[in-house]
């Protein structure tokens, strides 16, 4: 300040003073933008629009630095969430209600509608659900999974058995089941999103989709089977953070829904060995993408929550027979 006075003392030329403050304010550090740690599985699906994300710029453009932390299973990002080492995961709607139940402040934003699917192999006897009596079932994500238990409730309602009795259900590992469908020692697989649609791309036929079970069931349309999870508190603290990172989300949502290109750069990080494989993925990918209003999906999530509180009991969702308050994040809820 005391040099600003002498020059204007001076009588420095006002050209000279102004390329003067330029050149410090320009060379004054810029704010450090807020970082947004994110923790995923190696593997996930949602990597891929993580990767456009980071790709793009689209964490500068939205005023945030996106951190993407690889963890070794689904546990491990709840762990490290709750540890604070990480401020978002991916997790489904069942968890965010039950955590928020016995006290904890998490909360959901929609980052797909992508659901398992019932598939056979192309020449399979079974064309419905009620071909499933005395079949063997692969049912991946374990008895408590919702795809399965969607499927076990519309089948109960449609043709008066429970699969879980009157069916074999075999449970396992995405990638073994898929094994398994594959040569044959099962009859049908229900298996996660993307493992369906690699089947699909070998020619597998798709019998019900887990959101086709939940809109027979009383749905008006597709709900989101998972989104991003984070701490109500810190998104508080990190409003405008969080807010750019569900902004960013949505443009690479939007790259990926209308590029083919983007798809061509991301065929390693798929792990599609073919045009079709990729194809396929692209598509289910694409139709996965919420696009129903907020509050419509919200209605539908609450209707499917009673049902899988009544179908998985206090096992799935613990002590609330109804979806807490505040599973879907406030802010949202309230007009982004």
């Amino acid at each position: 300040m005391r040099l600003l006075h002498r020059m204007a003392g001076a009588a420095v030329a006002p050209a000279v003073l102004c390329a003067w403050l330029c050149a410090v304010l320009w060379s004054a550090p810029a704010a450090a933008a807020e970082t947004v740690r994110v923790g995923v599985l190696k593997f996930g699906t949602v990597n891929w629009e993580l990767s456009t994300i980071q790709r793009h710029g689209l964490d500068a453009q939205h005023g945030f630095a996106l951190d993407v932390l690889e963890l070794a299973g689904d546990q491990a990002t709840k762990v490290a969430l709750q540890a604070g080492e990480v401020d978002v995961i991916v997790s489904d709607w069942l968890w965010v209600s039950r955590q928020r139940t016995e006290g904890k402040r998490y909360t959901f934003v929609p980052f797909s509608s992508a659901l398992g699917s019932l598939m056979v192999p192309a020449d399979s006897p079974i064309h419905s659900l009620a071909d499933l009596k005395g079949r063997k079932v692969a049912v991946a994500g374990g008895p408590l999974d919702k795809s399965w238990l969607l499927l076990r409730g519309l089948t109960q309602r449609r043709h008066g058995f429970d699969p879980a009795v009157a069916s074999e259900p075999v449970f396992g590992a995405p990638p073994l089941l898929t094994q398994k469908a594959e040569v044959g020692e099962v009859d049908a697989v229900l298996n996660y999103w993307h493992y369906s649609a690699r089947l699909e791309a070998k020619g597998f036929r798709r019998i019900i989709g887990a959101n086709d079970a939940a809109m027979a069931l009383g749905a008006e349309g597709p709900i989101s089977a998972i989104g991003y999870v984070f701490d109500e508190d810190w998104a508080a603290r990190n409003v405008e953070a969080m807010r750019g990172f569900v902004a960013a989300s949505r443009d690479a949502k939007e790259l990926l829904r209308h590029s083919d290109a983007e798809w061509e750069v991301l065929r390693e990080m798929t792990g599609a060995k073919d045009d079709a494989t990729l194809a396929t993925l692209r598509e289910r990918f694409r139709e996965g993408i919420p696009v129903r209003p907020l509050s419509e999906e919200m209605a539908d999530t609450a209707k499917v929550y009673d049902l899988l509180a009544e179908l998985g009991g206090e096992r799935l969702v613990g002590q609330s027979r109804t979806m807490a308050p505040g599973t879907f994040w406030p802010v949202l809820v309230d007009g982004f």
